[in-house]
């Protein structure tokens, strides 16, 4: 199993544990009420979706990763294509950096 099919079932483990939110509304509106502790946006989605998460993560202090294809992330998460997610659990959301960063060395 490769770092990246790591980093994508944990997030299909935390989805599964209901500690995922997906698509650009429910995303911002955990990122605005501080229940989020990471945010994923698809390599693929748009510059204005990843301009608008980057700078609203940075504006509340939220952990901010692209990392995969819209398509991964909505498989992972047990749905349609999903441009952005967000991980509402500290453990899942440390464990998945973890693994991202791990991805980012190899």
């Amino acid at each position: 199993m490769t770092t990246r099919d790591k980093v994508l079932s944990m997030i299909g483990l935390a989805s599964r544990a209901g500690k995922v939110v997906s698509g650009e509304f429910s995303t911002e509106k955990a990122v605005k009420s501080s229940k989020a502790h990471l945010v994923i946006v698809a390599e693929d989605a748009s510059d204005n979706t990843r301009k608008m998460f980057r700078n609203m993560c940075t504006y509340y202090g939220v952990p901010y990763q692209e990392y995969g294809t819209k398509d991964e992330l909505g498989h992972w998460t047990g749905k349609e294509m999903r441009a952005s997610i967000c991980i509402l659990d500290e453990g899942f959301a440390r464990s998945v950096l973890k693994k991202i960063s791990l991805n980012m060395e190899v």
